[in-house]
Order: C-alpha cells, then structure tokens, then sequence
C-alpha cells in the first residue's frame, strides 16, 4: 500500500493508523513524534503487520470498542510488555452504515460526538490518566479510528495546548482512508447493503462544531475534562510534561 499522508504508518491491513504527535502548541512547544498513535481495529493485526507493529515499540493500547466489536472482530495480539486497557466510550448504539442518505454527517456526528463526551466521562477520565502515565508509546483505537478515536485525541491534543485548526486537521486526515474503510466494512458485511452516503468520511465541520459547543457548554476543553471529567490539573500537568519538548 502507499501511505495516505506523512503521518499514516505503512500496514497491510490497518488503514487509519497514524502518529499525531508533532503538532506545535500555542505556546511554542511542540508534541513529541513517536509517542501517540491513533488506528483502526488493532484486532486487523496478522502476518507481517504484527512485525511492523511491534517494531513501534508500543507498550500501552486503549481499545474504546465495544466487548461485541472485540469479540466478532478480536484485539490486539498479546506481546510481553504490552498493556492492553479496554474502556468502551460510547454508551448508545448506532448504526451508521445504515442511516439514509438525508442524514447530514456534520450536524449528526457532532451530536454523536456529544452523547459519548456527556455518557462517557467515567471512561474518558480513565483514558486521559493511562495517556499522562508513563504508557508510551501508545495506540487508541476504535473500529475505524475515526470516530471514537478521534474524539479522546481530540481531547489530548486540546489539554496539550494545539491550537484548534490543527485538532481540526488532525481529525479530517481520517477522511483520507474513507474508500478502504469502506471497502472493509462491505468484506466483512456480505449481503448487506451500505446505505449511508457519507460512512468512513471525516468532514472538518464535525470537529469543529464539537469542539465549539464543547466550550460553550463547559466553558473550554480543559474546563470539561477537570470539571465534568473529574480529571485534576496535576495531570493535565503530567500529560504535558510526558508529552511536550521546547
């Protein structure tokens, strides 16, 4: 396969699979390369990718599927060394494959986006504590890294002071693997037909109407995550001493 962007990490079968670190912040540091990944189902994992993968050195992954999708799809392979975290974020099932075509993807994810951010805090505190401990490198997944992924890096990249446009742009590099999500939702669903015009895209406006009623909700990210999270500033602090260089 070629790479879909500088960021994506070359795997037969995993297609969303990629580093978001190395964003500057607002301040004038900058995220650390190599140490935050973000993919699709690590359960894809076979044959040369394993190899590929542990040449990465990744020593923690925080799965956010539900137990129904790690058991129809399977995890991460075990390794010696690797810590395996499984904190399913989302708390109301949806299909997304078949919503009509009248459904518009912005307004709709963002709503989505919304419910795990309010039904989700007891797990998402949880994440963002695995993620400003000593675990890196690390990987978050979900089914297609989009989504659920998204969200919780979202959310990191945020306390660790990237500014907005970036978060944004971070999010709508998923689009970027669209047509092979796809084609993997249609292997594994034969006989059933997708009907969502717009399923595996990352439209921009998903993020940034999430991230702005977030703030206006809480009053800012940092503001959701200490107050409704219960998340403290000692590691928020954490976070960015693990995570930011000058």
């Amino acid at each position: 396969m070629s790479l879909l962007s500088p960021r994506h990490v070359e795997f037969d079968r995993l297609h969303n699979f990629r580093d978001f670190g190395g964003y500057a912040t607002a301040d004038g540091r900058r995220v650390l390369s190599g140490r935050l990944y973000r993919s699709d189902s690590l359960g894809k994992l076979a044959g040369e990718d394993v190899t590929r993968f542990a040449a990465l050195g990744v020593r923690t992954v925080i799965d956010l599927r539900y137990s129904s999708e790690i058991e129809a799809g399977g995890r991460v392979p075990d390794r010696d060394g690797l810590a395996y975290h499984h904190l399913s974020i989302e708390h109301r099932p949806y299909d997304q494959a078949q919503l009509t075509g009248a459904v518009e993807p912005v307004r709709f994810l963002a709503d989505r986006y919304a419910e795990v951010a309010a039904d989700g805090a007891a797990e998402l505190a949880a994440a963002l504590r695995i993620i400003a401990a000593d675990s890196a490198p690390l990987v978050l997944h979900c089914a297609s890294g989009k989504d659920r992924t998204g969200l919780v890096a979202a959310l990191v990249l945020s306390l660790l002071g990237v500014e907005a446009g970036n978060v944004v742009a971070d999010y709508a590099l998923s689009g970027l693997a669209t047509e092979r999500l796809v084609a993997d939702w249609q292997t594994w669903h034969t006989g059933r037909p997708l009907i969502w015009p717009h399923y595996g895209t990352a439209p921009a406006g998903v993020m940034e109407v999430f991230l702005a009623e977030l703030a206006g909700r809480y009053g800012s990210v940092r503001d959701y995550v200490t107050r409704y999270l219960g998340v403290p500033d000692l590691v928020i602090a954490e976070l960015q001493d693990r995570y930011l260089a000058d």
